[in-house]
């Protein structure tokens, strides 16, 4: 009789795992309530250290090209999704961005993008170059969750070498944790 119970009980934990997707398969994205306008084509987000907002049309086109890329009044111009400390998470409030440059990719399968991960200049060169690898693919790996195709997105890391803000204080180095996206031919 134990050894039916410790199979029932093998099977139904077997089960119980098979149900949960294996961790590689998905971007990490903070649990949070959804941004205004998150399912809407419009979003909005504070860029770090500036209080400003990141906000414009998600909806490129089939037909949109470079002219959408550069157009100021197109989220698709917004090129920089910032983390928190020590987290290669994609915040809430930038996936409005991710999801516009994923659908932008799935529209457009010529164009190709490199994602730069940055970190602040906290923590030894080795660590921040690995972090800044875990953002540029969490980035990679949410726009290919959304339809981007994987030969279309590159990562690169470039640690703290590359920093937006020479600071040394918090607003510097919120400003410096960020994946970049870099479109080809720009």
């Amino acid at each position: 009789m134990s050894k039916l119970l410790v199979s029932a009980l093998f099977a139904v934990l077997l089960a119980g795992c098979a149900s949960n997707p294996p961790p590689e398969t998905s971007a990490p994205v903070e649990d949070a309530t959804p941004s205004a306008g998150a399912g809407t084509g419009t979003g909005a987000a504070t860029s770090p250290g500036t209080g400003s907002s990141i906000s414009g049309t998600a909806t490129p086109g089939a037909g949109q090209g470079a002219s959408a890329l550069r157009d100021p009044n197109n989220i698709l111009s917004r090129r920089s999704i910032y983390f928190d400390y020590d987290s290669d998470a994609v915040k809430d409030q930038y996936r409005p961005l991710v999801e516009a440059h994923a659908r932008y990719l799935q529209s457009n399968r010529s164009a190709r993008m490199t994602i730069q991960g940055n970190t602040d200049e906290r923590g030894s060169r080795e660590y921040n170059i690995a972090l800044a690898q875990r953002r540029a693919d969490s980035a990679k790996r949410m726009m290919q969750l959304l339809g981007a195709g994987e030969s279309q997105i590159e990562t690169v890391s470039f640690g703290k070498e590359k920093p937006k803000n020479p600071g040394h204080d918090e607003a510097a180095w919120a400003e410096n944790r960020r994946a970049d996206i870099v479109y080809a031919g720009e």
